[in-house]
């Protein structure tokens, strides 16, 4: 199969050419605190735009800028695993995370936006490359691709197939006729956000380096935070509510974002999946809450509020947490692990299955009861009023096949490297849902660093087929997709 390497190099050069450009923004917290790691950061800025440029400027001339299906599903592949391999540049430059297992880890972790950290000590630290880790995740949040899509145009090479490559084609409406002014006004909307937080954040009482970093993480419900206590650090119940609403936007679908913001508010309270992520929620929150006051009722807001942030935290694979829910009761531990299969809505930047998925599964699995019973009767699957087609019913079940198959295939490989059992099923689940803190070693409590190297590079391996939907990773490593048919 012949594909548009000169498109595919052009694209990812501009991409790292912005990684560059985006590196130097972290080289003024190094001066200001006067560390030395500012100067690893100008290098790691330099090796990026260097060799972005050299890629840009050598294809820049290429007539033939038609993209492909599978060159979308390529260029979205190989730019995730490129922004990743250049992102680690600072921390290895820097001696910060020293090791290449380590630093490639928490690069990827940052930039799929899973928040799973091998650091035991985040606080040791330098800012600038605090702020770096951070903003991994702030451009990993809405995809680099729709950046890409954003900008592309500018140059006069189609988006279409790399936005349909990005994004789920069944849950995106799109908020403009064309994909450019939908990707632009996805990356407006998420700019925004981030900077009211931030202000918010302030206000409230972080400094502003801490608000500058949990403001980004925040909203693209990665997880990372400055502190080891994460958000348990700030004894704040403003802050801690602050993040629960805006970690809960994050994870709505973009699409009700923006109807949100024109003050059509009829188009979200109809909409199916936004109710159903609404009542989830809720319903989810007042279990948790109420197993607790069993427990104890002294404390009646404080266990309320732990509840309800760490439900929302999980639901939208944000990460962040308040205090360790496996050291609540075992029925807890045993409904935070089976949330981290469910996600929160399509069109977001959170990660996981998705509730549109598990929605439409339901349904078609109810249709099919009906069908059983009443033979002779047609029924039609429906979602937010309108018929779901056939294709996407059997895309959605091969998606959740794959998902059972690919979690129980890597948490065989990680007991066969040695790690427990808990431990095992708990990180597989965390990474391929893109979630972060899971059970085990590697709860909310833990680190991945007590993981097996080899274990490392397979939990680094589930991100990315997390992060890029399954089907867009297993395309490249199958056959048929190389062969010229």
């Amino acid at each position: 199969m012949k594909f548009n390497i000169n498109v595919i190099a052009n694209i990812i050069g501009i991409l790292l050419m912005i990684n560059g450009f985006l590196m130097l923004t972290a080289v003024p917290f190094g001066i200001y605190h006067m560390e030395s790691t500012w100067k690893g950061m100008l290098v790691s800025s330099f090796i990026n735009s260097a060799v972005g440029f050299l890629l840009y400027y050598r294809t820049k001339d290429n007539k033939n800028k038609d993209l492909r299906r599978r060159d979308g599903y390529l260029i979205v592949t190989s730019s995730w695993v490129f922004m990743c391999l250049f992102g680690m540049l600072p921390y290895i430059i820097t001696n910060q995370i020293p090791n290449l297992s380590n630093a490639f880890f928490e690069t990827v972790s940052g930039y799929t936006t899973t928040g799973a950290t091998i650091l035991d000590d985040i606080e040791s630290l330098d800012h600038s490359i605090l702020y770096w880790r951070s903003l991994t995740q702030w451009i990993g949040g809405m995809g680099i691709i729709v950046l890409a899509v954003a900008i592309l145009p500018f140059l006069g090479i189609g988006g279409m197939q790399l936005f349909v490559a990005e994004a789920p084609v069944f849950s995106l409406d799109k908020l403009q006729p064309r994909i450019k002014e939908t990707a632009q006004r996805l990356w407006l909307i998420y700019i925004s956000f981030t900077i009211l937080l931030f202000f918010i954040l302030w206000a409230e009482g972080m400094d502003i380096f801490d608000a500058v970093n949990h403001a980004m993480t925040t909203f693209a419900t990665g997880g990372f935070s400055t502190k080891n206590a994460s958000i348990g650090y700030f004894e704040s119940p403003l802050i801690q509510y602050t993040i629960i609403l805006f970690m809960f936007i994050s994870a709505t679908n973009f699409t009700l974002t923006y109807f949100a913001l024109k003050l059509d508010f009829k188009k979200i309270l109809n909409n199916e999946e936004f109710k159903i992520y609404l009542s989830f929620i809720v319903i989810l929150t007042l279990i948790v809450f109420s197993t607790l006051y069993m427990i104890d009722s002294s404390y009646a807001e404080e266990t309320f509020r732990g509840a309800f942030f760490n439900i929302v935290s999980i639901v939208t694979t944000t990460g962040f947490t308040t205090a360790d829910f496996t050291g609540w009761t075992d029925f807890i531990t045993i409904l935070f692990f089976i949330l981290m299969f469910f996600g929160a809505c399509a069109g977001s930047t959170s990660g996981g299955i998705k509730l549109v998925r598990h929605v439409v599964l339901l349904k078609n699995s109810y249709n099919e009861i009906k069908r059983q019973l009443h033979q002779s009767g047609v029924f039609t699957l429906k979602f937010n009023n309108r018929k779901v087609p056939n294709e996407v019913i059997s895309n959605i079940l091969a998606f959740m096949m794959l998902y059972v198959v690919i979690f129980s295939f890597g948490s065989i490989v990680m007991t066969f490297i040695g790690v427990d059992f808990e431990t095992a099923i708990g990180s597989v689940a965390a990474t391929l849902g893109n979630v972060g803190p899971g059970i085990g070693d590697v709860g909310p409590s833990g680190t991945y660093n007590s993981i097996p190297t080899e274990g490392k590079w397979v939990l680094t391996l589930l991100m990315f087929i997390g992060r890029l939907e399954l089907f867009t990773f297993l395309m490249i490593i199958t056959p048929i997709f190389w062969k010229n048919n």
